[in-house]
């Protein structure tokens, strides 16, 4: 039998539920913008930007800043959910330079600080507003592993993980799920049908761009026939913004696109900025129909993420600067995407903004690619039904040298994969 001695403090304490440090196996000690540094002094450009969480980068030095003068003159670092100073500026910037701009007229609640969380008090609050239990959802969707959030998420291994029924929940048709179908023309049906055998839903959950679905990206057109819907037949549309929001798709909001005012929006990951835990549930305002405490949480108060939070929107979002260059990067990066798929058959590409994916007819080889990419200083992850799509995230923040420097090596990845093979 092997014991904790005999091998390293990860292998032989720490749980198998572990993951990415098996695609990635070194152990990383620094991190700057862009860019990790393992303990042997190896640097790896950064294309997952952790999950998406670091959409400013890696020890952003304006946050940094801001969160060390907050810490030395003794802010409150957890709060609950009292009234802080830290939480009021957040408030009042959030409402400065999020909502009001954008003629939104939602209430804020914070629950519990991770985007899981946040998308278990979105379904919550729909139930208890209309009294109706069952949510639609959509093929290839990924919402978080709690027991609400995988009953609305389309993965299997994730979903088997609940070890209990996961119920209440019908998955449709994401856009482009079923090839030449008028959109969404059999949702339609289903809910108009008495005799369909579908109850009429609290709400719709939806994702913009399916992430860790694939980079299944949603057509404007089908967001708003999407949206009229569902407000046409009293249901509440609720769009999951956890990774696609804050800037990932080049506008702050990723259904901006489309113009579309969702009931509810759950937001998190780079919400607060620095990858410090939070998360955030918009609401308009007349859902708000909590009974206080009623969704509640011990770190739903973490005010040091509330400083980050309120200086990344001050910083990058006081006007357009940042969502240009983030389109621009983003049709950068799709050309040469599309370039490889003109290059070598059975791949192809699609994204929004900067978040990128190269698909791969034969799954295995998208493994192989991220795989070559670790070894050469790239990190990149897979994602897909079967982990088919080689998915770019890079910090928001990231250089047009940065850029060249991964798109270079992605290259010679699929270059080594498609030899071999």
């Amino acid at each position: 039998m092997t014991t904790i001695s005999e091998t390293t403090v990860f292998e032989g304490l720490e749980s198998n539920v572990r993951g990415y440090c098996r695609s990635w196996p070194t152990v990383f000690d620094t991190a700057r913008g862009a860019w990790l540094t393992d303990e042997s002094g190896k640097d790896y450009l950064d294309f997952f930007a952790g999950a998406g969480t670091l959409n400013y980068g890696h020890n952003n030095p304006v946050l940094k800043q801001a969160l060390i003068d907050y810490l030395v003159g003794d802010g409150i670092t957890h709060g609950l959910d009292m009234s802080t100073v830290a939480k009021r500026r957040l408030l009042e910037t959030v409402r400065d330079l999020l909502l009001v701009p954008r003629g939104f007229d939602y209430k804020v609640q914070f629950p519990g600080p991770t985007g899981a969380n946040a998308v278990e008090a979105a379904l919550k609050l729909a139930r208890k507003v209309t009294g109706r239990t069952t949510i639609l959802n959509f093929t290839n969707a990924f919402h978080g592993m709690t027991l609400g959030a995988l009953s609305v998420t389309g993965n299997a291994a994730k979903r088997a993980g609940a070890g209990v029924p996961l119920v209440h929940a019908t998955p449709m048709p994401y856009d482009g799920y079923v090839e030449e179908a008028e959109d969404l023309a059999w949702m339609r049906r289903a809910l108009d049908d008495s005799s369909s055998g579908l109850d009429k839903p609290a709400a719709v959950i939806v994702e913009t761009v399916q992430g860790e679905g694939g980079v299944n990206v949603a057509r404007a057109e089908w967001l708003r026939t999407l949206s009229e819907l569902c407000a046409a037949r009293g249901i509440l549309l609720i769009v999951d913004d956890v990774q696609m929001g804050c800037g990932r798709t080049g506008p702050f909001f990723s259904f901006e696109i489309a113009g579309i005012t969702p009931d509810i929006v759950t937001l998190s990951k780079s919400i607060g900025g620095y990858g410090l835990p939070m998360a955030l549930v918009l609401m308009r305002r007349e859902l708000d129909q909590w009974a206080p405490g009623e969704h509640n949480g011990t770190f739903r108060g973490n005010n040091a993420a509330f400083i980050t939070a309120e200086v990344a929107l001050r910083h990058y979002w006081s006007d357009n600067r940042l969502e240009t260059a983030t389109l621009a990067k983003g049709e950068r990066i799709h050309t040469h995407l599309a370039a490889l798929s003109d290059t070598f058959d059975g791949l192809s590409t699609r994204g929004r903004g900067l978040v990128q994916g190269l698909v791969f007819e034969d799954a295995s080889q998208a493994t192989k690619v991220c795989r070559h990419a670790f070894e050469m200083g790239l990190l990149v992850e897979t994602s897909g039904s079967v982990d088919e799509v080689v998915k770019l995230l890079p910090p928001l923040t990231v250089t047009d040298d940065e850029i060249t420097h991964g798109l270079g090596i992605l290259t010679r990845a699929v270059e080594m994969v498609r030899e071999a093979h």
